[in-house]
């Protein structure tokens, strides 16, 4: 496909092999951005709680009024601060700064999503253990060797070749860095702005229906069966039998330490298969088909049944939609989104006749009125590709709306129409 190459955000991750020494220094750094988001967090409360009783003072609620307040007091109280990055401080108040916002909006109802309540102190050891860099020395300095502010020159665990063939071209630039510890092991996801020539899909005519389901990972309207990995079912006697030694040991004791570990490795691991098969599903489809159909499904209701819950989160399908949702126009496919409420598996696919009820234990679709007997997720896909089939007056696999070179674009099915045999799409 032809045309200019455009400029997108895309993140590389590495796995680090930090020494001794360097752990040390990403430990330090970790910590310090949790020092400086509870000093944040205790001085705004301080504040509120002052001016609650009448006195007329200012709130740091905002970056650079946090900025102004931790430069003015932090000789005081952390005197230590300057074995350090600076940005390890920086990275923390942004982060408080971030979650007084988002907490803020969602009060007022304008903050899309679940609610968020005012942010919590962090503890070591809970939730997510990351710092990033903005600026000071941040690059790839070679295929397996990386640069952080004050960290130094870190060795990597796999080669960065893809990173670096990009930035000696020219054609990827390093905006950030970002190190976590996630399962007793360090990376680092550097976000860049890379310029990327426009893709062309091996069959830009053909348009492919996506049912995601529990069951299998995928089902498409070709009759393809992606298998689920169900990674975390998999590692469930693992996870049992990690969970009691961790409870029979002493809390804070080397043992509990080294129980505690090996846990966050099995989850890890999990979420390293789901991931895995994610994105080679998600990049078949965006550069095979030109035209890519997948439903809205509304997962947070999804996981308040109880009995489906631990499948549904294991299946990860509001996943699939995000990464569609970038590499789709990376690849020049379309990636159009039916209704939430679009009968996909209750219409029949051969004559559009629609079944009051199809209960989930019912994995076949029998047609009264024309006697299909089909795969009830095969016939479901088969009715989101009509989607877009309708649009082009023929089957599946034929020209889509759009025409073999058109431009890439995100579309939607109209809800109000996503229920007649004829449909159009909303460009």
């Amino acid at each position: 496909m032809g045309g200019l190459p455009v400029r997108v955000l895309q993140a590389y991750r590495f796995a680090l092999d930090p020494t001794p020494r360097q752990e040390r220094a990403l430990a330090s750094h970790v910590g310090a951005r949790r020092f400086a988001f509870n000093w944040g967090l205790a001085l705004v409360k301080e504040r509120l709680e002052a001016r609650d009783r009448g006195e007329d003072v200012e709130v740091p609620w905002t970056l650079p009024a946090l900025r102004r307040e931790w430069n003015r007091q932090k000789h005081l109280v952390a005197p230590w601060w300057r074995e350090n990055s600076k940005e390890a401080y920086s990275s923390g108040l942004d982060g408080l700064a971030r979650a007084l916002q988002n907490g803020s909006r969602s009060r007022k109802g304008e903050r899309k999503g679940r609610r968020v309540g005012f942010p919590r102190f962090r503890k070591k050891g809970r939730g997510r253990e990351s710092v990033r860099f903005t600026t000071g020395a941040i690059r790839v300095d070679d295929k397996s060797h990386v640069v952080l502010p004050r960290i130094g020159r870190v060795k990597t665990h796999e080669p960065a070749t893809a990173l670096l063939r990009r930035i000696e071209a020219g054609t990827a630039r390093i905006l950030s860095a970002t190190v976590s510890r996630e399962g007793g092991r360090w990376f680092v996801s550097f976000t860049c702005e890379v310029e990327r020539q426009p893709g062309r899909p091996r069959f830009p005519w053909k348009v492919v229906g996506v049912d995601a389901g529990v069951k299998h990972l995928a089902v498409l309207s070709t009759g393809e069966v992606l298998p689920n990995p169900r990674a975390l079912e998999k590692n469930l006697k693992q996870l049992a039998r990690s969970n009691r030694a961790l409870a029979r040991r002493q809390k804070g004791s080397r043992g509990w330490q080294k129980a505690r570990r090996r846990l966050a490795q099995i989850h890890a691991r999990a979420r390293n298969l789901r991931q895995d098969a994610l994105h080679k599903l998600t990049h078949h489809l965006a550069s095979t088909y030109g035209v890519v159909v997948v439903e809205q499904l509304h997962v947070a209701g999804m996981l308040k049944n109880r009995r489906l819950a631990r499948a549904l989160a294991d299946a990860a399908l509001a996943e699939i939609r995000r990464q569609l949702s970038y590499k789709c126009p990376w690849h020049g496919a379309v990636l159009v989104e039916a209704p939430p409420f679009h009968p996909s598996s209750k219409r029949c696919s051969r004559c559009g006749a629609v079944k009051p009820s199809l209960p989930l234990s019912q994995r076949v679709f029998r047609c009264e009125e024309c006697g299909l007997v089909l795969d009830r997720d095969e016939n479901a896909a088969r009715n989101l590709a009509a989607l877009v089939a309708a649009v082009a007056g023929s089957g599946p696999e034929t020209e889509n709306a759009r025409g073999r070179d058109g431009r890439p674009a995100a579309r939607q099915a109209i809800p109000e129409e996503a229920g007649s045999r004829h449909r159009r799409i909303a460009g």
